[in-house]
């Protein structure tokens, strides 16, 4: 992401937004703030056309720069798409509103094995939007044959220095130095995070550079050999990119769940429940998958897909996969959070 000129940009939207009473000359709008390459845009004049409403969209490319920027003050967003661990992070803030689940009735059918998690133990504030796992997307042509990709020690292969893709943000990258230490995702113990960090310092030499939509780019666009990204993406790319096959660690991966929330103190938060309800619905679910290839949450939708992607045990895996393979992130502590953004700047400085 361009990050200097789409902060900028974004500045200039919202006070766009604010001046002409959210761009729809005082009609009934949602402003949605969302991840890049994670909607079927198409969607939306059709949810204007059901309720009235306008969506003004936006996007983020990471949880950081969409907690920043609310953090920071930036107001005029209506409903939000974080991740499981920021999620619990901003409702430990005071961040988001509860969700008046009388205008939602289509979270009746979101897969119950998503409902009531760690990072909103009562389903008070979010509602799940898409799930899926991490794992290292590489392009066979660029990688030497027989070379074993299941295991996050590639990404610090001298092989393929300048020509691996790493995330820019302090939670995966360490998560993943983490799991290939053989650690938790959530550990607390702050020897253990510096480690990582340490083994993170270490791979920095061999990097193209940390991304995170540019991944995407980079990695259909053949301009570089590995990349760690998501699986949803990755049957996008590949689409586009035969060259590319997908792998997932042995040590271990993230599992996520994306959710839509209210921001606290949201202009429209009826017609952001309006919003949230249509995009739990099954015809607007199965577009919306369809498009972004991430893994939807609502049943009847999953029902609706052609049987080779429900049967995806990447896309949709059973419990025992979850249980061996995967470990979904916690809400750090607020200590523990200093430290990752210490050690994240010690990082990036270094």
């Amino acid at each position: 992401m361009k990050q200097y000129w789409y902060l900028f940009l974004t500045a200039l939207c919202l006070t766009a937004l604010t001046a002409c009473g959210g761009g729809n000359d005082g009609g009934a709008v949602v402003n949605v703030y969302n991840w890049g390459e994670y909607i079927d845009e198409s969607i939306f004049e059709d949810f204007t056309a059901e309720t009235g409403i306008k969506v003004n969209y936006q996007t983020y490319d990471s949880n950081e720069a969409m907690y920043g920027k609310l953090v920071g003050g930036a107001g005029g967003y209506d409903v939000i798409i974080p991740s499981d661990y920021m999620i619990g992070q901003m409702i430990e803030e005071d961040m988001l509103e509860p969700l008046n689940f009388d205008n939602i009735p289509n979270f009746a059918d979101v897969d119950p094995a998503l409902l009531n998690p760690e990072y909103d133990p009562e389903n008070r504030y979010s509602v799940p939007y898409m799930f899926g796992i991490l794992g290292i997307i590489y392009n066979t042509a660029l990688v030497e044959e027989g070379e074993d990709m299941e295991t996050w020690d590639v990404l610090w292969n001298p092989k393929y220095a300048q020509d691996i893709l790493m995330f820019d943000n302090s939670r995966d990258a360490i998560g993943i130095a983490l799991k290939k230490l053989g650690y938790s995702y959530n550990t607390t113990d702050e020897a253990q995070i510096i480690e990582a960090a340490d083994l993170l310092l270490e791979q920095k030499p061999l990097l193209q550079g940390y991304f995170m939509d540019k991944i995407f780019e980079k990695m259909e666009g053949a301009n570089a050999a590995i990349g760690v990204y998501y699986y949803g993406d990755y049957l996008t790319m590949a689409e586009n990119n035969p060259d590319l096959a997908f792998a997932l660690p042995r040590e271990g991966t993230n599992r996520y769940v994306d959710a839509m929330c209210i921001p606290k103190g949201a202009e429209h938060k009826e017609n952001a429940e309006a919003f949230i309800n249509f995009m739990c619905s099954t015809e607007t679910s199965v577009r919306n998958t369809e498009e972004t290839w991430y893994s939807s949450p609502i049943l009847s939708a999953r029902a609706e897909l052609d049987p080779e992607v429900s049967g995806d045990p990447f896309a949709y895996p059973d419990q025992a996969f979850m249980d061996e393979q995967c470990e979904t992130y916690a809400c750090l502590p607020a200590d523990i959070r200093t430290l990752y953004n210490n050690q994240w700047i010690r990082l990036l400085n270094g």
